[in-house]
């Protein structure tokens, strides 16, 4: 399936030269339907072969392996085994893996496809890995940007399910991020609680935190917003 004109464009668009975030990182060329139709061919894979994947040099292969913890996870996440016990322990060991390689998702899109579909939904079904707060901010708290990220991301499930505390937590944890793409992230994160759990919870933040944010998280926590009020928080 390897495509080399498609893998220099990819190249180009996820930033893989030198001093980029994403420098060295090598593609095959394969867009995200073609590794999803892998996916669904590689649903049962055993769970100790996945940290090939998770580790591989090629971009979409960590893809793959991070998309194939997506789909156990939501095996096990469905209705009527939320608080089966057995599957507890199965979406507990997942999240144990996809955080113990969360390291090799190493670019944005990677963050973005698995996040919120483990780790978000993670944190709203029950669990005995113990403290989420304290699991949460040890991503928040790495010193790694796509730990970080992780961490970030995942607060759009918690969102859309009516819970904005999360977003919050870490929106204000990482105001002073260095990184365009955590601002990037952290804006989004918080244009997304805005919509599914009030505006009126965005703007309390805004006032208290938008003359502290980076230009480009503000720009886009308010982008849903009418020009008049984009342009009274762009003035703060």
């Amino acid at each position: 399936m390897q495509n080399d004109e498609q893998r220099l464009q990819l190249m180009r668009f996820f930033k893989t030269g030198k001093g980029d975030y994403g420098e060295g990182d090598e593609f095959l060329g394969l867009k995200v339907p073609q590794t999803r139709a892998v996916v669904k061919q590689a649903i049962d894979l055993p769970m100790e072969q996945v940290p090939e994947l998770l580790t591989h040099r090629y971009h979409e292969i960590r893809l793959c392996g991070l998309l194939i913890l997506v789909s156990k996870f939501q095996r096990f996440s469905t209705r009527r085994l939320i608080n089966d016990k057995s599957s507890i322990l199965q979406r507990d060991a997942i999240l144990t893996m996809y955080l113990d390689y969360a390291h090799c998702a190493n670019n944005w899109d990677l963050v973005d496809l698995s996040a919120p579909k483990i780790v978000g939904q993670w944190l709203m079904l029950p669990s005995e890995l113990g403290d989420k707060i304290a699991i949460m901010d040890s991503l928040a708290h790495s010193g790694n940007l796509w730990k970080e990220r992780i961490g970030m991301v995942s607060t759009w499930t918690t969102s859309r399910q009516g819970d904005p505390s999360w977003c919050i937590r870490y929106a204000k944890i990482h105001l002073n991020h260095t990184h365009d793409l955590m601002h990037k992230a952290v804006g989004w994160m918080l244009r997304e609680m805005g919509k599914q759990c009030g505006m009126d919870l965005l703007r309390d933040f805004l006032e208290q935190y938008a003359h502290k944010m980076p230009r480009t998280m503000l720009r886009y926590a308010i982008e849903k917003m009418d020009a008049i009020e984009r342009k009274h928080w762009m003035t703060v």
